[in-house]
């Protein structure tokens, strides 16, 4: 009797699992495994908002397998040696894995392969299983990455993606195979309040109400902050319970000006995979220096904590902290107008928001997350490194009725429409009565103090 192991990391579920596939070709057996990495923890990654989210995951895999007789086997430790061990135990002589493109998974895979080796057990990683199309797969001539967005669409789009693979109909896992009981959400402190929940069939649900009812206009309301038309699938995309690949595939059978708009944001996704793959210090380092003299946490403390607490004075970057520390989520449109302020605005350094957003958000990962606060800094792929986005312009457009701010800022749910994006032009009288702080700076002063700091390079 054959065994293989399949090692779940940023990819649970089953449908359109190539390395699964894989596995249940090569063996008669199979051990579905996830391991609880100490080294996510001790790196400050294993936040409560994604921990819940996670649990569900599991626990929807788990149930998953269970109705195709397998199940999911949980281990904690350093995953090199959970592998090994469950490998040992149940006589795997392969391990099937997505490949993943963040330091820690490069340092994960070469563990993996060092520790597997010694035990005479492949260590076997596919591609195209996190993302549509592999990082390295379309490439410049000349360089191994692109830099700017527009033209590796346009490569992007002309790549064959495969067939998404349906889910096996029966998994059989070895009685030697095993582990520990699974997290579960109730366990988890400290979790926002409407977090939603995890899982691929959850994933699977959301795709296909938001499919139904909003990608037809996806590409005229994406912006609409009040609307809130956007799919909300990013969670899942993280942690891999919805398949890029079937996405794309999906969404391009439907047509029509909504599904080109959400494809193209498919493929942002995979730009920034792709240049992390070929920078990975671009997690933590600039990827491209500006000059930048960033204040730092001591510097700019007090700006930092009212950014943080959704307290800045400018009602649409306040509404999009507050959603955040609420949800686990923000907007996208909110996401680049706070980074932008904290950036451009306060000339505070990405990296400090970076981390507050990792702090939070329930799709919070290392490629996605730093490459757009990159973006927005102006250290990154934006080929305008000095745009500066304004609150109340972004306010009136894309919250023009200010149904988003009121929904937020509940200190200003008495101001009447537009008027909402600047409270400091009311009375006196009535701006004491409203309890909500005055701008912690000028626009304009922010602004010159940005250009100044940077220059033009």
């Amino acid at each position: 009797m054959t065994v293989a192991v399949v090692l779940f990391t940023s990819d649970l579920r089953l449908h359109d699992h190539p390395p699964l596939r894989a596995a249940l070709g090569a063996a008669d057996e199979v051990v579905p495994l996830f391991v609880r990495d100490p080294a996510v923890h001790a790196a400050g990654f294993d936040v409560p908002n994604r921990a819940a989210f996670l649990a569900d995951c599991l626990a929807d895999l788990d149930a998953s397998l269970r109705r195709r007789g397998g199940r999911l086997v949980v281990r904690s430790g350093p995953v090199a040696r959970e592998v090994r061990a469950v490998a040992a135990a149940c006589g795997a002589t392969e391990v099937h894995m997505a490949a993943g493109v963040t330091a820690h998974a490069h340092r994960r895979e070469e563990r993996l392969r060092e520790e597997l080796g010694a035990g005479g057990v492949v260590l076997r990683v596919h591609d195209s299983v996190i993302t549509a199309v592999a990082p390295g797969a379309v490439t410049p001539s000349g360089g191994d990455h692109f830099s700017v967005f527009t033209p590796y669409f346009r490569r992007w789009s002309q790549q064959s993606l495969r067939d998404p693979l349906p889910a096996p109909r029966a998994v059989r896992v070895p009685g030697s195979a095993r582990g520990e009981e699974l997290p579960s959400r109730e366990g988890v402190r400290g979790v926002s309040p409407e977090v939603p929940p995890g899982g691929e069939s959850a994933g699977r649900d959301r795709f296909a109400a938001w499919a139904r009812a909003d990608l037809p206009r996806y590409e005229e309301r994406h912006d609409d902050l009040a609307g809130d038309a956007t799919s909300r699938l990013s969670p899942y995309l993280h942690f891999g319970a919805l398949s890029p690949v079937e996405l794309v595939r999906r969404v391009r059978e439907r047509g029509g000006p909504g599904a080109e708009a959400f494809v193209r944001q498919l493929c942002w996704r995979d730009f920034h995979h792709q240049v992390l793959a070929a920078r990975p210090d671009a997690s933590v380092q600039d990827y491209r220096t500006r000059g930048d003299r960033w204040r730092g946490a001591d510097e700019a403390a007090e700006d930092i904590a009212a950014w943080r607490e959704g307290r800045t004075g400018y009602p649409m970057v306040d509404a999009g902290m507050r959603q955040l520390r609420r949800e686990g989520w923000m907007h996208n449109r909110a996401r680049l107008l706070t980074a932008s302020f904290l950036t451009k605005t306060l000339y505070v350094d990405w990296r400090i928001g970076a981390r507050h957003f990792l702090d939070l958000l329930v799709d919070g990962d290392i490629v996605n997350n730093q490459m757009n606060w990159q973006w927005v800094a102006g250290t990154g792929t934006d080929t305008r490194p000095h745009r500066v986005l304004n609150p109340v312009l972004q306010g009136r457009r894309h919250d023009p009725d200010g149904t988003y701010v009121r929904r937020w800022v509940p200190e200003l749910a008495d101001i009447e429409g537009g008027a909402v994006h600047e409270p400091w032009r009311l009375s006196e009288d009535r701006r004491a009565a409203l309890r909500y702080p005055a701008p912690l700076i000028g626009l304009g002063d922010g602004l010159a103090r940005f250009r100044a700091a940077r220059g033009r390079d």
